[in-house]
């Protein structure tokens, strides 16, 4: 109750420093200034468009929309010329005469329907170059659609990897790395609920649906004070809202999958909804097949995963919005052996609800108020003859969160705010029976904390050259009781450490300033700089080199600290032929504390609390970001390239001395091109290179009782091969001859996957040969001697999907 207290005081505090500059920027006498504000959305379906831009062009003025599509901007009495625009709809102008506080809503046209272009961003007209945004990234699900996929599978993560500065986890993985950061060090957000594993079939395909995405942002750098919780990046996945205008469906049917996306107005103008689902058929297909393979020996073998996302929203009227939304996914797999004696059920998934109410206290003040559920877990259900053995994991998490949007005048936002998670981490417990014995694991006791933070953000325009973001955020960590621990000596249980429940037992806290600024050059170039200090106090620690569904999130505790980090970038950002061109270039440092691996001498071992397997380091990573793109027209999309280093320090680790980490890529190139031949048919490519991923090989062996024991040289010594490889995508419009009574429309998606059949290395493992005493000069029964392999994962691989909407 203490704790909410002082976030109630601070937002309170926040709010009187608004009255008080809304009183100077005004005046207390007599008001000279009065308020354009409104709301910005598609005519099409009624969807809120954020970033779109509000431009007063007399003063040179403007504002952005946020993600609800709301504008405010506060001018001199006058006469006015608005311009609202937005890449790929048209733009809109309209005289106004401003002698009062004026409310005005835009409906924005599709411009790409009327000329056939393609768009590759969701954007403001010069956003790059006029914000203050640094590493940041507005992706359009449409561009996704586009280009060839694994097996037909849209992915917005997928999409992501191409851009540069961030690394793909292996071939057709969707965790990513960014600039040198691990996958716990990025902020996946599913309409602001943190999706906490990202991945369906192992990591293949991401759980995002790109018939329920509105719009996708990755910030890599500058992240703004809003933003907390992680060190590396912010991924905000906004789902759509619900058509508003008509009902429609839209969907698809592929190689492994099929979905199907319905929404329309619940009351037209007033609610609507959205739900969408989708899953895989594999299991249903193979089903009567595998029992005639062989002896049948893959009967009842089966993997499937299904996922639903679902949206209502109510305008109670032009101040008030209800949103209510939410995504259950799940995945499967079953295992049997032939004889039946050895059983696996082994489930995973995320579950996520968000409860949205925004409320217009002004032209000026918008708030956004969030009430936030999120759920992750895993179990394992084996048995053997009369054993049986369960294993299950989980993190849940709720969150109340609150946001303030305050534009005193024009050209200066404020944003203000804060927020309080509960957290429920569940390590790895274990129960089973053998005959009439039964055993758990003796760490099962769950692990609770709070975490709170307040922010405050200002944006505004210094000069008519100089634009200015800065912001502070206050975050405090709270790990308490409930909570024992068995202490272990030599393997043997000496005492029990017991907390009552509420009970303090590690605090942390932290002030994280956070600044970027734009400095512009001309009309069409600036120069940025940006500086962001980020803790995190909730980590993941892998093994392998993706995110799996077996991976523990762990808390901060007395053994575990807060990971920090610390970034500066500098950025030269210019546009050619009307914004139609795009480049920048970025370099940057990021320094990070209390890096989390597990020790050289660490054994799994689900029976101690796995803290007491890490050691702690830090690690830097440097790098530069080289970007062009083509934004508009039929021939569209982009090349990026990054150049970078990633190194690790562990004073238990690799004797002390630094080490490239295992995502450490030197070069990483994408060339992404789309072109529009006509209103039938568009032809994508997209060309990767990457530096291997580092690994650690063994260098020699030794004897040990007549067995050969693996010698290990030293942390992430060996390279692994380079990846590269081509993908094709064609897009097929079915237009009908004759016009149907319905507004139906289809198309048919070829993708060609790894062209060439480059065998790219999925994991390198080893293979021993010959015989230990064996004749060196024999071939056959030679002297032992131990060889990496490569294995590889995808092959050429062609796939069709049919999608539709109507």
């Amino acid at each position: 109750m203490n704790r909410v207290k002082v976030l109630i005081r601070g937002l309170l505090c926040l709010y009187g420093v608004t009255i008080i500059w809304d009183a100077i920027a005004q005046g207390t006498v007599k008001p000279t200034r009065f308020t354009i504000s409104g709301y910005v959305k598609e005519a099409a379906n009624g969807e809120a468009m954020m970033g779109a831009a509000v431009y007063a062009v007399e003063p040179g003025k403007g504002a952005t929309t946020n993600e609800y599509g709301f504008y405010s901007l506060t001018l001199p009495e006058g006469e006015y010329t608005l311009r609202i625009s937005y890449i790929g709809f048209t733009t809109i102008e309209k005289k106004v005469s401003l002698r009062e506080d004026i409310r005005l809503n835009f409906d924005m046209s599709n411009a790409a329907a009327q000329i056939q272009e393609v768009v590759v961003t969701g954007e403001r007209k010069g956003q790059n170059v006029e914000s203050t945004d640094m590493g940041k990234q507005q992706l359009s699900v449409e561009v996704s659609k586009s280009l060839p996929a694994l097996l037909g599978e849209v992915d917005v993560l997928k999409t992501l990897q191409l851009l540069p500065g961030i690394a793909n986890a292996g071939e057709g993985n969707s965790a990513m790395y960014v600039r040198g950061g691990g996958p716990d060090q990025n902020l996946v957000l599913l309409d602001d609920a943190v999706v906490y594993n990202t991945g369906h079939l192992f990591g293949f395909f991401s759980v995002f649906n790109s018939d329920a995405v509105k719009n996708t942002t990755v910030i890599k750098g500058g992240m703004p004070a809003n933003y907390g919780g992680r060190i590396s990046s912010v991924v905000d996945v906004q789902m759509k809202e619900g058509n508003m205008k008509r009902w429609s469906a839209t969907g698809g049917i592929g190689l492994i999958s099929s979905r199907l996306t319905v929404e329309g107005p619940i009351k037209k103008e007033r609610a609507s909804f959205i739900v969408s689902a989708r899953r895989t058929y594999i299991d249903v297909l193979l089903r009567p097949i595998l029992p005639k393979i062989g002896d049948g020996e893959f009967a009842g073998n089966e993997y499937f995963f299904y996922d639903i996302n679902a949206k209502v929203n109510y305008r109670i009227s032009d101040k008030d919005r209800l949103y209510l939304s939410g995504y259950f996914g799940r995945d499967v797999f079953n295992f049997r052996d032939p004889g039946g004696n050895f059983k696996l059920n082994f489930p995973w998934g995320n579950a996520t609800a968000t409860f949205r109410w925004n409320h217009l206290f002004s032209d000026k003040l918008f708030m956004n108020t969030m009430l936030i559920y999120n759920d992750f877990g895993f179990k394992a259900n084996t048995s053997f003859q009369d054993v049986t053995f369960s294993l299950n994991s989980s993190v849940r998490e709720a969150t109340a969160k609150i946001d303030f949007d305050y534009s005193p005048i024009a050209g200066h936002m404020l944003q203000f705010g804060g927020q309080y998670n509960f957290h429920i981490f569940t390590p790895y417990q274990a129960t089973g029976n053998a005959g009439e014995t039964t055993f758990r694991t003796t760490n099962q006791e769950r692990k609770y904390a709070h975490e709170s933070s307040v922010y405050f953000l200002d944006d505004f325009d210094a000069t008519s050259w100089l634009k200015i973001n800065t912001g502070l955020r206050a975050s405090l960590f709270n790990f308490v009781g409930p909570f024992s621990k068995i202490i272990f000596s030599n393997g043997i249980a000496i005492d029990t450490l017991r907390y009552r429940p509420g009970e303090n037992i590690a605090t942390y806290w932290g002030i994280e300033p956070r600044f970027s600024s734009r400095i512009k050059i001309d009309n069409q170039s600036s120069i940025k700089v940006g500086i962001t200090y980020n803790q995190q106090y909730i980590h993941l620690v892998s093994s392998s080199t993706t995110t799996l569904p077996v991976d523990l999130w762990v808390p901060s505790t007395k053994t575990v600290k807060p990971q920090l980090g610390l970034q500066g970038a500098v950025g030269y950002f210019r546009n050619f032929k009307d914004d139609m061109i795009e480049t920048s270039v970025e370099v940057y440092y990021k320094h990070l504390w209390n890096q989390i691996e597990y020790g050289e001498s660490a054994v799994g071992n689900i029976t101690v609390d796995v803290e007491d397997l890490f050691t702690f380091g830090r690690g830097w990573t440097y790098g530069a970001e080289f970007f062009v793109k083509k934004a508009k027209g039929k021939w569209t999309g982009w090349v990026g390239y990054t150049l970078a280093w990633s190194w690790r320090k562990f004073p238990e680790i690799n004797e002390g001395e630094k080490f490239l980490a295992r995502f450490d890529r030197r070069h990483d190139l994408s060339i992404v091109q789309m072109y529009e031949f006509n209103r039938h048919w568009k032809v994508s490519a997209t060309f990767v290179y990457a530096t291997g991923q580092r690994t650690t090989l063994p260098v020699s062996f030794f004897l040990n009782e007549g067995e050969p024991q693996f010698v290990y040289g030293k942390r992430n010594w060996f390279r692994m091969p380079p990846y590269h490889r081509l993908d094709f995508g064609f897009v097929y419009t079915i237009i009908p001859k004759r016009k149907l009574k319905i507004n139906f429309t289809s198309d048919i998606t070829f993708s060609l996957y790894n062209a060439y059949n480059r065998m790219n290395p999925y994991f390198i493992y080893i293979i021993n040969e010959g015989t230990i005493g064996g004749n060196p000069n024999d071939d056959e029964n030679g002297a032992f001697r131990f060889k990496a392999k490569q294995a590889s994962l995808f092959p050429i691989l062609p796939s069709v999907t049919w999608n539709f909407k109507f």
